[in-house]
């Protein structure tokens, strides 16, 4: 399985899904849930809202709305909003998030930094555990992971990962 690091907009990312990294109850308030529902429309929070409460480890797939992908996966880092998070509920969302792309059978997923954000995680412990879980990942259809982000620090952080 390929994966690509790239510095920029999680939604200006070609993959047929991106991976909101969400809280329990879907609301959709801050940091990159805040901008896919700033952008794509309140279809997703309502949506991914409805399907709540989704515990960490799991994740759910939701419409893009007006974004130009087949899905948002939500993959909780936290059980409440801004809720600070940890290394092993990351690791879960993140081996959540890819577990059900490749149920669905898409063939590229975007990540954000997961837990980078409010979940306050520091951006060196996120993007290794990331790694790991992403390398430990058998998939049947997924081929490509995408680690994209505006934040500089969080794209070196991803490359230093990849490199031990």
């Amino acid at each position: 399985m390929e994966i690509e690091v790239r510095r920029g907009s999680l939604l200006e990312v070609e993959a047929d899904a991106i991976v909101n990294p969400a809280n329990s109850h879907g609301y959709m308030g801050g940091g990159v849930a805040g901008v896919i529902r700033r952008f794509g429309g309140e279809e997703i929070e309502r949506e991914a809202i409805s399907k709540a409460p989704v515990p960490v480890g799991k994740a759910i797939l939701t419409t893009a709305g007006k974004l130009p992908f087949k899905g948002v996966i939500h993959a909780p880092t936290m059980e409440e909003p801004a809720m600070r998070t940890t290394e092993e509920k990351v690791r879960k969302a993140t081996r959540a998030a890819l577990q059900l792309a490749d149920g669905e059978c898409f063939k590229s997923v975007a990540f954000p930094g997961m837990g980078t954000g409010v979940g306050r995680l520091p951006k060196e412990v996120a993007a290794m555990v990331m790694v790991e879980e992403i390398r430990n990942f058998k998939p049947k259809c997924l081929e490509k992971v995408i680690l994209v982000d505006l934040d500089e620090e969080m794209v070196e952080e991803w490359k230093k990962a990849l490199e031990e």
